[in-house]
């Protein structure tokens, strides 16, 4: 791996709201731990040209205002880890744009759930869904419950696997959060179809065999990432329902949720899927999206 492999920074959204610290926090535990810098980048919507009626006085006044947040944001990475290197960057832009191009040269890019909500009429969430579906690099969405935080560093990272070749990026993502941690991983396959259909009830389908393919499938695609990562501790779920609600169940007892992305559809039409919207709004931790084309590893 080359010198500027090694240096590529995690990169967080900051933008002043409790959910952007909480994504400070959160990125600088993982910056620590992979050994890179941390970078806090806060994107400012009002160009330099269009002072407005209101004058090239009160944007320097809001430009003051949010170079405040970073420093903020800057001493919070610091007191949680000493230690280590903290760049901040303010450009001019919308949230989308500037921390989709970060993502070009991040190792990974941290945000809240949920932000101010007052940039350019996005709706709350809005720049979370975008960037997971889209980011050139993996993305965490940093959600949080009421939780005790000297027991949630035990608990497993969870996997969902969908049994595509999309899933191949997010299996390498996840294996390598769970050995960073010194944590289990548990994998999760669920399948549907004609189930929920009480109409097949009497078309004597062999479910025992499916789910048996299905568990095959699930072992398949975890055997040599398995084989890579001998010291983690792998739990295998199969089960009959609906991904979401599977990886919801898990998350509860989760420190990390991981699943891929197919990253279709442009930023004015988002298409995250279902199972990537669920999570992102309604996971009672973070959960880290991966797309398929992602090239940088996550691991030191």
């Amino acid at each position: 791996m080359s010198e500027q492999d090694i240096r590529r920074t995690v990169v967080v959204g900051v933008d002043g709201s409790p959910s952007a610290t909480d994504a400070v926090r959160w990125g600088a535990a993982e910056a620590a731990r992979l050994g890179v810098p941390l970078r806090l980048v806060i994107a400012f919507g009002w160009p330099a040209d269009d002072a407005g009626t209101l004058g090239g006085a009160y944007r320097e006044r809001l430009l003051g205002h949010a170079r405040g947040q970073l420093a903020e944001a800057a001493a919070v990475a610091a007191g949680e880890q000493p230690g280590i290197m903290v760049e901040q960057q303010l450009v001019v832009g919308s949230p989308i744009a500037v921390l989709g191009a970060e993502a070009r040269r991040a190792r990974l890019v941290v945000i809240g759930d949920r932000g101010t909500g007052r940039v350019e009429g996005l709706l709350v969430g809005s720049v979370a869904v975008a960037l997971a579906a889209h980011a050139a690099c993996p993305v965490v969405v940093v959600r949080w419950a009421e939780r005790d935080s000297a027991a949630t560093g035990s608990l497993p990272v969870v996997l969902g696997v969908d049994g595509s070749a999309t899933s191949e990026a997010a299996i390498a993502f996840a294996f390598a959060a769970a050995a960073a941690r010194k944590v289990p991983l548990v994998a999760v396959h669920t399948w549907s179809g004609m189930v929920f259909d009480p109409s097949t009830a009497s078309m004597g389908i062999d479910w025992e065999a499916i789910e048996n393919a299905e568990r095959r499938l699930l072992a398949d695609q975890l055997a040599g990432w398995a084989e890579k990562h001998p010291e983690t501790v792998v739990e295998q779920v199969v089960t009959r329902d609906r991904p979401a609600h599977s990886l919801l169940e898990q998350a509860a007892r989760a420190q990390l949720v991981v699943i891929g992305s197919h990253g279709h559809g442009t930023l004015a039409g988002l298409i995250l899927g279902s199972v990537g919207h669920a999570l992102v709004h309604r996971s009672p931790c973070p959960v880290a999206v991966v797309r398929p084309d992602t090239a940088q590893p996550y691991s030191a």
